[in-house]
């Protein structure tokens, strides 16, 4: 105790804390800080417990739009979006309040000067940020595209969207990378989920076979494809012949299906129709190759 006096003591009548021969501290000081450091502390757990209060209460109201029934209640893909939306805004208001908070705390109070100066410096940063959260509500309220939806972005980028955020957007393509642009950057937005989707099956068959033979058979095939298959909006169907080639007849298939199946079917189709065909003798033409040896050739 009487090295640690030497260094520190306190001095109740003065109301000063001496540091040996360093110099002294005011205990009004003193307690001012720890005040300070105690409010930080307390602004900081407030803002912590409003993120997670808010972000429990959204995901209850995203919940319960997707499962609810009502007249007007949204679909999950918009509802998800929204959702995403008001926890960006929740985070990024409770942080600008809380740091303004801080500050104060920690400052006592920023001068007009000081205010005035971080206020023209915040503003020219600041630009870039108000261009993408407007890009970004302009996005959700004009239902450009949502959570889980296939688009193409300036025709650069394709993939689904993973999350909106006010500021950014993350689009995950299909090998796997993830893709995060700023709202304010999207230009040009190709919506591959919007509206059902075509799908189109073109078969060849020799100029050998008979044209309605081989229309008959498809149509059976198709028929088959669309039974119990509920990604069917219009069932697939032979358009008719559209392509007369060097070698063989070009017939047309074209149906209908939900987003997103079109890859699915379209692959599925082709091997009902392929097998339909070969089950029916109708011959798809491919390229042979004969070997003819010369020296059997009688002379």
């Amino acid at each position: 105790m009487g090295i640690l006096g030497n260094i520190f003591s306190v001095d109740d009548k003065n109301e000063i804390v001496r540091f040996g021969s360093y110099g002294v501290i005011k205990l009004e000081t003193i307690y001012g800080l720890i005040g300070r450091l105690i409010a930080v502390a307390i602004i900081a757990v407030v803002m912590f417990a409003v993120i997670k209060i808010g972000n429990y209460a959204i995901n209850r109201f995203v919940k319960r739009q997707s499962e609810s029934q009502a007249r007007f209640s949204m679909d999950t893909k918009k509802v998800t979006t929204i959702g995403a939306i008001l926890k960006s805004v929740l985070k990024y208001t409770v942080y600008f309040i809380g740091i303004a908070a801080i500050l104060d705390k920690l400052t006592g109070g920023m001068s007009l000067t000081f205010a005035g100066i971080g206020g023209a410096v915040i503003g020219f940063g600041a630009k870039d940020i108000v261009n993408d959260i407007a890009n970004g509500f302009f996005i959700i309220f004009e239902d450009q595209f949502g959570v889980g939806d296939y688009i193409t972005i300036d025709d650069n980028y394709s993939g689904i969207v993973s999350s909106i955020g006010l500021r950014s957007t993350k689009l995950v393509d299909f090998n796997g990378n993830t893709h995060i642009m700023p709202n304010g950057s999207i230009k040009v937005v190709t919506n591959h989920c919007k509206e059902n989707v075509r799908i189109t099956v073109d078969v060849d068959i020799a100029y050998e076979e008979s044209i309605d033979k081989a229309i008959e058979v498809i149509s059976k095939a198709c028929d088959k494809f669309a039974k119990g298959n509920d990604d069917i909006i219009e069932k697939p169907a032979v358009l008719g012949v559209t392509k007369l080639n060097d070698s063989s007849v070009t017939i047309r298939v074209n149906g209908k299906v939900k987003p997103l199946t079109q890859l699915t079917n379209e692959t599925r189709l082709r091997k009902m129709l392929k097998e339909a065909l070969d089950e029916n003798n109708v011959e798809i033409p491919y390229q042979k190759l004969h070997i003819v040896n010369f020296d059997n050739i009688e002379k």
